[in-house]
């Protein structure tokens, strides 16, 4: 059952005295953008009519192709409770057609449906529960963020240690006041890190809720005169930060990843699922870890995954399989950061699991070891592969995954290569403080 009509929109527009509406959308490289109506449009909006240049996108159309429509979905109306509450504002989601009414291909969230129509036809319904961190900074003079935390806090530590205890609390409540249900929210491992973890959904919901997350986030720190940040890795010598997404697949209301009789009670699609993933991993590297600054977070020593493995509990492993069973039973792939663009991300972890399952993969077996203890030689005897070590090697691991590349379609798949290879070139070519102070007294 849909939770709004047009009627009830436009009712609650009245009744809220809400006098901007938001169109949100996120274009292919997972940045939030929006066009802001008024009530006297909303109506025009909701009949589908709202027009978009789509040549000022990066990567959308051309300029002689400009013309595109906002598509508002109805369920995700909400008010924006940080707003003034005289005059508020509220926001809907956006999907891009074209002209003529079809779709436009290289809108992410039609990507993500894409494919959960063609896991829908085999009669699933994709299920993912994100975890996010990021860090809380404070601000210079001019509004301008800095590195410094003023915490003292570790894992798990709370206030006084905790200095961004009270603002995480207002995101929470923040978030509360939006429809998320927040399971937990704690500090994290590293001076200044968080982590807030809401209940799971479906994988489209859920990646509307991760957009919305981050703006949430962003703006109640800025608020607060802080700035949020969801960069992998800030500093060199502590934690990054990621994203574990936690994934399922249920048939006629049943986790289907959940056998009492199987090993560890998972069943063969279980196993199939994972087998999917770890064997697109590389490809998907470039989607679900896209920054050059993604593969300074996937080194040894800070808990993020940086080789090809699964275990039921190792948290060195790529992909965990976490002990709750039932239909809480899921797969924890613990690669992902916080910037990648959660519809094309959870796009190509739906692909290559279902690709595991429709060809019956076999997952390699479980380590049970502290993988970041083992030598080269020790991992390459047991088969354990390693994750793309740079963005330009991610870029090259994605280009030869055909599976990946037809799940996403060409358009996209071509814009977003393009967009990675200027970013690896500009990089390439910057000349970094490292290299002066390593360089400049030497030679």
């Amino acid at each position: 059952m849909p939770k709004f009509t047009k009627e009830d929109i436009i009712q609650l527009v009245k009744d809220e005295d809400i006098k901007f509406i938001r169109l949100q959308f996120t274009d292919i490289f997972g940045q939030l953008k929006n066009v802001a109506i008024m009530p006297s449009q909303l109506e025009k909006t909701l009949n589908n009519q709202m027009t978009l240049d789509g040549s000022s996108i990066e990567g959308f159309v051309r300029i002689e192709e400009s013309d595109q429509y906002l598509y508002p979905d109805l369920d995700t109306f909400t008010i924006l409770p940080w707003r003034p509450q005289h005059g508020r504002v509220a926001r809907l989601i956006c999907d891009i057609h074209n002209p003529d009414g079809s779709s436009f291909v290289g809108d992410p969230r039609s990507a993500l449906k894409r494919v959960l129509k063609r896991a829908g036809d085999m009669g699933y319904t994709f299920n993912v529960g994100p975890e996010l961190e990021f860090f809380l900074f404070q601000t210079d003079d001019e509004g301008k963020p800095t590195t410094k935390t003023n915490d003292e806090a570790g894992y798990f530590d709370l206030g006084p240690l905790d200095h961004g205890e009270s603002t995480r609390r207002e995101i929470c409540l923040t978030l509360e006041s939006m429809g998320f249900e927040i399971e937990a929210s704690h500090h994290e491992v590293a001076a200044g890190q968080h982590e807030i973890d809401f209940k799971y959904a479906d994988a489209l919901h859920a990646a509307d809720n991760i957009m919305t997350f981050k703006m949430a986030v962003k703006t109640i720190a800025q608020k607060n005169g802080l700035h949020a940040t969801f960069m992998p890795k800030l500093i060199y010598g502590i934690a990054g930060s990621g994203m574990h997404t936690n994934m399922s697949l249920f048939k006629d209301g049943k986790n289907i990843f959940f056998d009492p009789d199987g090993e560890r009670k998972l069943s063969k699609e279980a196993y199939s699922f994972i087998a999917g993933i770890l064997a697109h991993i590389k490809g998907m590297a470039v989607v679900t870890n896209p920054l050059v600054n993604s593969y300074k977070r996937l080194v040894p020593g800070y808990e993020a995954p940086c080789y090809i493995s699964w275990s039921a509990g190792n948290r060195s492993a790529l992909i965990r399989i976490p002990s709750a069973r039932g239909n809480s039973t899921r797969v924890e792939l613990r690669c992902p950061d916080p910037c990648c663009n959660p519809y094309l991300s959870l796009a190509l972890c739906l692909t290559a699991g279902l690709d595991g399952i429709e060809k019956g993969m076999t997952p390699p077996d479980e380590i049970h070891d502290n993988i970041f203890e083992l030598s080269r030689k020790e991992r390459r005897a047991r088969g354990i592969q390693e994750l793309p070590s740079s963005l330009r090697e991610a870029i090259d691991e994605f280009e030869n995954d055909e599976i990946l590349k037809e799940a996403l379609g060409e358009h996209i798949v071509t814009q977003y290569v393009a967009g990675k290879e200027r970013e690896w070139e500009d990089y390439s070519t910057c000349v970094s403080s490292w290299e002066v102070d390593k360089y400049i007294v030497t030679f």
